[in-house]
């Protein structure tokens, strides 16, 4: 464990390596949050080449918002330091926050675009301790960051921020599906419409064809009273042709 510390104190006073795990935690962040075509890495904002550890495309599709990654460690650490004097302290005090605003003027030169519809940007600090220092000792700071529309975060800070930026992407999904049945709902009501008035004729066509069976039963019937009438005629006819024959023959 003493190794790892030591590991990581040494990886951390390097300038360089500190850019480095503050990217890499980033891009963590991201990754375990949007999902993929919602940010680019080392991607530029606008037209200008300056890049951003990572840009973000709102729901609207044209509206961008920089991630940089800033990890102002050196003074901070001497500030903090009690082995140290303390003009030493709150000389490194100041240069940290003299840091800090110059991270955040970086930013909103760079990333915040009027043209690119980049009206603000995010400040990821990879620490909650650096963040804490920033955000309780250095209310200048954070008012000169809210100014310029650039706002801090911390590794707990932007994981709300990018929930709420899911969030978002899935009100707009949701916008867009109930636009899509809104659609589809008017094209049922269009058919069913069609359906009732075709139903309508229909049932007048059966109402009509009804009676037609009906008007044809009567008639069925008059046509089988006559032919009823004609039997009994013929029948009467056969009966009385003998009898004539047996009184003719009285005769």
């Amino acid at each position: 464990l003493t190794t790892n510390v030591v590991s990581l104190q040494q990886v951390l006073s390097d300038k360089s390596a500190r850019g480095a795990f503050g990217e890499v935690q980033l891009e963590a962040l991201v990754r375990d949050t949007l999902s993929p075509g919602v940010y680019e890495f080392q991607a530029p904002v606008g037209a200008g080449r300056e890049k951003a550890d990572c840009v973000l495309t709102m729901p609207d599709g044209t509206s961008k918002m920089a991630i940089d990654s800033k990890f102002p460690l050196s003074n901070y650490r001497t500030s903090i330091d009690a082995t140290q004097a303390d003009a030493t302290r709150v000389l490194a005090k100041k240069q940290f926050a003299t840091d800090v605003k110059k991270h955040i003027n970086d930013i909103a030169n760079k990333y915040i675009q009027a043209e690119a519809n980049a009206d603000a940007a995010v400040m990821f600090i990879p620490s909650e301790a650096v963040f804490a220092e920033i955000i309780g000792n250095h209310a200048d700071v954070v008012a000169q960051a809210q100014a310029q529309r650039v706002w801090l975060t911390s590794p707990t800070n932007l994981m709300a921020l990018l929930h709420i930026v899911r969030a978002m992407f899935r009100d707009a999904e949701m916008r867009k599906q109930a636009a899509v049945i809104k659609a589809e709902l008017g094209k049922l009501g269009g058919d069913f419409g069609r359906f009732q008035e075709r139903m309508d004729k229909l049932a007048t066509h059966i109402k009509q064809a009804h009676e037609d069976a009906e008007n044809v039963q009567i008639s069925s019937r008059k046509i089988s009273t006559h032919f009823e009438r004609i039997k009994a005629v013929e029948i009467e006819a056969t009966v009385a042709a003998p009898m004539l024959d047996v009184k003719r023959d009285a005769l």
